[in-house]
């Protein structure tokens, strides 16, 4: 998948920006008017795909940072009882 340190922050919100750009240039496209609409597909489906790949992108964050919770998780209860333990001798 994605790597995270080849990520654009900005990236989502671009794409986002594109897709409503393209929203409004499909508002002002004649149905008769078929270069522009070809070339309006062809944008929307270069949108498409990285819609797509941002998305991908994100699971993965996701899981990353599920996985390294459940690992912290998993540390501090198994660091909580030896704590608690009382010292004798002392």
């Amino acid at each position: 998948m994605a790597d995270g340190k080849n990520h654009d922050p900005g990236r989502g919100e671009a794409l986002l920006r594109d897709l409503r750009r393209l929203q409004a240039r499909a508002a002002d496209v004649g149905a008769d008017d078929r270069a522009q609409l070809i070339v309006l597909i062809d944008d929307i489906e270069t949108v498409r795909r990285g819609l797509g790949s941002e998305c991908a992108r994100l699971d993965d964050d996701v899981r990353r940072t599920t996985v390294r919770i459940t690992a912290i998780s998993a540390y501090a209860s198994g660091a909580q009882p030896i704590r608690l333990q009382p010292r004798r001798g002392h």
